[in-house]
């Protein structure tokens, strides 16, 4: 029936490529060959944050950046490489509320799940944790991108989605800012919210934060941070893109 009822849309308002707007069916927002152009994150890129490098590196190792830091997460695994074409996706979603994207970037993201590093999360049904956007922003956007990214790879990976953190704090915008700064700027911004307690009282193995994109990471550390504080034994994260 929904069968049906997706072609019935489909001759109503036939639906075009996001990228290249190409005519489609079925519900999809990606031609195959836009969808094959956008790049996958592979092998070498650094275990800790995902940063891609050219050249052959046998063994795993972690980039001269993380090679310096102390993370709350164990390791953030981006599907993609930063990308424009990515990208522009990924603001259609967040600012001009094209929110059916999610289940696009929610299918590429689950190509993380290839890393064997994840197989234990898979395996063991670890909860999907999206970052949380403050109550005035989420009023103002009407949704959270991390919240329907995440709710789209339960739907194909089968894991839970717990809204395990609240953003206590608005506050200003990343974009420009230097780690430092991001990471001041987010002191005391997260915190564990009544699902996350009772979801830690589950005593799960672990959890897997998800975002749509990891610049610095210092948003999922600050993450990272309170869960791992309030008890949570392991803590990584997914994210669509490194941006």
């Amino acid at each position: 029936m929904a069968g049906l009822g997706s072609r019935v849309l489909d001759l109503l308002y036939p639906p075009c490529c996001e990228l290249c707007g190409e005519a489609l069916a079925g519900g999809a927002a990606l031609c195959a060959t836009c969808d094959e152009g956008l790049p996958r994150l592979s092998a070498p890129f650094c275990q800790s944050c995902g940063e891609p490098f050219e050249g052959r590196i046998d063994e795993m190792f972690d980039c001269p950046n993380c090679g310096m830091l102390r993370f709350a997460f164990d390791f953030a695994r981006p599907a993609m490489p930063r990308n424009e074409r990515l990208r522009e996706l990924i603001h259609r979603l967040k600012y001009e509320r094209r929110v059916y994207l999610a289940g696009e970037l929610g299918r590429l993201a689950a190509g993380a799940f290839e890393d064997p590093r994840l197989a234990a999360a898979l395996a063991g049904g670890w909860p999907l944790v999206p970052v949380p956007l403050h109550v005035k922003r989420l009023r103002h956007r009407h949704f959270n991108q991390a919240v329907e990214i995440a709710r789209a790879l339960s739907g194909r990976l089968g894991l839970p989605v717990c809204e395990a953190l609240t953003r206590s704090q608005n506050t200003s915008s990343q974009t420009l800012l230097s780690r430092r700064e991001r990471q001041n700027n987010l002191r005391g911004a997260f915190q564990l919210s009544r699902d996350g307690a009772r979801l830690l009282a589950a005593a799960p193995a672990g959890v897997i934060l998800i975002d749509d994109v990891l610049t610095t990471g210092s948003t999922i550390d600050a993450c990272a941070r309170v869960l791992r504080k309030s008890g949570f034994r392991a803590v990584v994260a997914v994210t669509v893109m490194r941006g």
